[in-house]
């Protein structure tokens, strides 16, 4: 439903400037067809069909935040051209380019939709759906047409070929003639060595007087007459060759054009249905673009009467220096009173007000913050501006008093009526009194209104008055200039008196006029003024607390951030303790194991050698408690034996690193810094020479060698310890490296045939060097990446032999 005439002229919504914003709307279009539509844009009174349209707004600023906006080219309205070809007619070859052109924009802005099915548009997918691409035709147009004026020679086989003979059969014509112009015996007869055309045939200009001396026919003659166009008889032939030639390529390009525009008839259908949805999502995405030029969000919709903007900026002035207002209507009070100064931002108020409503009720996202609400009304009827008209006679009061009687007739409990300046124009206790009147009426009425007023009199209405509010505009007096904030609650007063003495009013006079103010006015305006003065004093108390207030919860949130930081660290300490005493209770646990084992193979020693298995469990005894209690330490401190190398070092010795206990073989002698480079496994690093140890083949053998004592606590061990897979998640290379190579060691020992190494997938720098080391490896039978299911890239699945 669109507002007619009848209920709200086109006076109104000019009068609230709604025309221009609709003009910005259609700068942001790119068809013409879409501008013209976002011109004639009215609002809806219904709530359904407002919501809609903000909705399909609303979806198109989500798809333009997430992919950008889609690109609707230079389409151009081609149902024309297409009803045309329906009815039979042949298109021209513009007019065939402009279809194939707005069927590459109906696919370009179908796919943009395909390549964005991750977020929802369910209001707009009606009309992406509506779209028909037509990729075969949109090639097979630009394939047969170059431009305007040229059809390509690959259009048809035959085409071609006519082109190909036109070509040849006009170079022929033109070797002929070159040789006459070139030759010593017709140059004289010439007026230029020059091949031209008249009428489609090759000739060359001939000095009148020696006419008969090339024979031929003469096709033109020059303005002065001195110069014949004469074609040689020796090319006529030729020439009407090239001519049918050309007539048969026209015949040709006609028939490829016939073939064109029947193709187009037989998809007319698709293509003007597509078309139309391309134009409705060209303004549907202008609509978005808008907002995201204004800063603007989607209000809420009710049917109650109630406007609330939150911030509200006025779309017509300077984002950047525009003074927001937070305004409310219809909820605890119907109307608003806005006083105060003059050029202190009352008009604009009213304006803004029925403006984003008018917006809304257009299907445009309006710049407020977001928690706004608005009505949609039936009839939003505005009296504001200067209407004076000569032509009919009528003074600024006459014309304003027009216009409150048509919008007294039209008013009903579902408009919105904003006045500027009400009953301004006319005695002030009569325009006073009569303006009351007609707040009275219009609240009757059930209307909600917003007015402007420098009367004294609406101030104690609204005062006195149940659903009636005063609201003012601050003015600050020191600076003289307004600060355009709008205050709910409290009265403006006009401040004519110190603008006037601040522009240099003679204090006098100020004060003679002051003294004629009746006492009841100064009682009121001396009870504004504190008012004011209150307002602005708690204003600063309510910004200080707020500051004070900001301040606490920042040092809140910076306490609560630091506590959580200190709880995530504690926890981690208290998880990596507890691990390292699992640890040291599976060592204590393996050291006792051992001890049991020792004092078993006591007991089966001969009586002989009793006192000496004694001896020996007492040793055994001692240097098992030694060893659990260095176990349960958890501060490992080995002590360094002192070692001399017997020799110095070759590359290719054995040697151990000693505090790892970890074979290796030198790589490279001892540097200035005394760092040697061994290999040990597949790990090169450099260790200091005082840290190795060098090896004989006998020290080799007896590190190869288990030691027969301890094989079943050590296979007890392994046993236990060993497990199906392995997380390395974490880890460096070279720890990562270590811990597999106890791993599979474990493994082999507890007869495990399969294991499963988690690395992770992140950079794969921890893969390679796991399937580096497998790849060598003696007990690895075959590896490969886990499947679906396993972890995929993210685990390796080792076979052992």
């Amino acid at each position: 439903m669109i507002l007619d005439n009848a209920s709200l002229e086109k006076r109104h919504l000019r009068t609230l400037e709604l025309d221009k914003v609709l003009s910005m709307l259609a700068g942001r279009t790119t068809l013409s067809d879409s501008a013209e539509l976002a011109l004639q844009l009215m609002p809806v009174t219904d709530i359904s069909a407002a919501e809609r349209l903000l909705m399909e707004t609303d979806n198109a600023y989500t798809l333009i935040a997430r992919f950008g906006a889609p690109s609707f080219g230079f389409a151009k309205n081609i149902k024309g051209s297409v009803a045309r070809a329906d009815a039979g007619a042949i298109l021209t070859m513009r007019e065939l380019l402009d279809i194939g052109e707005t069927l590459r924009v109906i696919r370009s802005v179908y796919e943009w939709r395909k390549h964005c099915e991750g977020v929802a548009a369910k209001h707009l997918d009606d009309m992406f759906n509506g779209l028909i691409p037509n990729k075969y035709l949109e090639e097979k147009i630009f394939f047969c047409i170059k431009s305007e004026e040229e059809i390509d020679d690959n259009a048809s086989p035959k085409l071609a070929d006519l082109r190909r003979k036109i070509r040849s059969a006009t170079l022929n014509v033109r070797e002929r003639l070159e040789k006459m112009i070139k030759s010593t015996d017709h140059q004289k007869h010439l007026q230029d060595s020059i091949v031209t055309q008249r009428d489609g045939r090759f000739v060359v200009p001939v000095k009148i007087e020696y006419r008969s001396e090339i024979p031929g026919l003469v096709h033109d003659t020059s303005s002065s007459g001195a110069t014949l166009f004469v074609e040689p008889m020796a090319v006529v032939e030729v020439n009407n060759e090239l001519r049918v030639l050309k007539v048969k390529e026209k015949n040709e390009i006609e028939r490829i054009l016939a073939e064109l525009s029947s193709e187009v008839a037989s998809f007319a259908s698709n293509i003007i249905v597509s078309y139309d949805c391309i134009v409705q999502l060209n303004l549907i995405f202008a609509k978005a673009l808008l907002g995201f030029d204004m800063r603007a969000s989607k209000p809420s919709l009710n049917n109650d009467g109630k406007i609330f903007l939150k911030n509200a900026r006025h779309p017509l002035l300077d984002k950047k220096t525009v003074v927001p207002i937070t305004v409310g209507l219809g909820d605890e009070y119907d109307t608003l009173i806005i006083t105060g100064p003059n050029t202190g931002g009352k008009t604009v108020t009213i304006k803004t007000i029925g403006l984003l409503t008018l917006m809304t009720m257009c299907g445009m996202m309006i710049p407020v913050d977001d928690g706004s609400n608005i009505c949609v009304f039936d009839n939003i009827l505005a009296d504001i501006g200067d209407e004076q008209s000569i032509e009919q006679s009528l003074s600024t009061f006459s014309a304003h008093m027009t216009n409150l009687v048509s919008i007294l007739d039209l008013a009903d409990s579902r408009s919105l009526v904003l006045v500027d300046e009400l009953c301004a124009g006319t005695d002030p206790v009569e325009g006073a009194a009569l303006a009351t009147a007609i707040l009275m009426r219009l609240r009757e009425k059930g209307a909600i209104v917003a007015a402007t007023t420098h009367y004294a009199e609406l101030k104690s209405y609204a005062l006195e008055t149940a659903g009636v509010c005063n609201a003012s505009c601050e003015f600050d007096v020191a600076t003289l200039r307004p600060t355009y904030r709008l205050i709910i609650g409290l009265p403006g007063r006009s401040n004519a008196f110190a603008i006037s003495e601040r522009l240099g009013l003679n204090k006098e006079i100020v004060t003679l006029g002051q003294s004629l103010v009746s006492s009841d006015s100064s009682r009121f305006e001396h009870v504004v003024g504190v008012l004011e003065k209150a307002r602005s004093e708690a204003e600063q108390e309510l910004k200080k607390a707020a500051m004070l207030r900001a301040e606490q919860e920042q040092a809140h949130r910076s306490q609560s951030d630091r506590l959580q930081s200190i709880s995530k660290e504690r926890e981690k300490i208290i998880e990596k303790a507890r691990s390292d005493a699992m640890n040291i209770v599976d060592k204590a646990r393996a050291e006792s194991n051992k001890l049991l084992y020792e004092l078993e193979e006591i007991k089966k020693s001969s009586k002989e050698n009793i006192l000496a298995s004694l001896q020996m469990a007492k040793s055994l005894q001692k240097s098992g408690i030694d060893s659990l209690q260095n176990i349960a330490d958890p501060v490992i401190k080995k002590e360094k034996q002192q070692y001399i190398l017997p020799r110095d070092l070759k590359i290719g010795d054995n040697v151990e690193i000693i505090d790892i206990e970890k074979k290796a073989v030198v790589l490279q002698l001892a540097d200035k810094s005394g760092q040697v480079l061994v290999q040990a496994g597949i790990i090169k690093t450099r260790v200091p020479l005082a840290n190795i140890r060098l090896l004989d083949v006998k020290d080799i053998a007896k590190i190869n060698r288990p030691k027969t004592r301890n094989v079943s606590s050590n296979i007890d061990r392994a046993v236990r310890s060993a497990t199906s897979e392995i997380n390395m998640r974490g880890m460096n290379c070279d720890e990562a490296i270590m811990e597999l190579d106890r791993y599979i060691d474990n493994s082999l020992i507890a007869g495990i045939g399969i294991i499963t190494i988690i690395h992770g997938k992140g950079t794969g720098v921890l893969r390679k060097a796991v399937h580096e080391y497998l790849r060598h490896h003696q007990s690895v039978k075959s590896y490969r990446l886990g499947v679906y299911g396993e972890g995929e890239s993210g685990v390796t699945i080792v076979e052992l032999q």
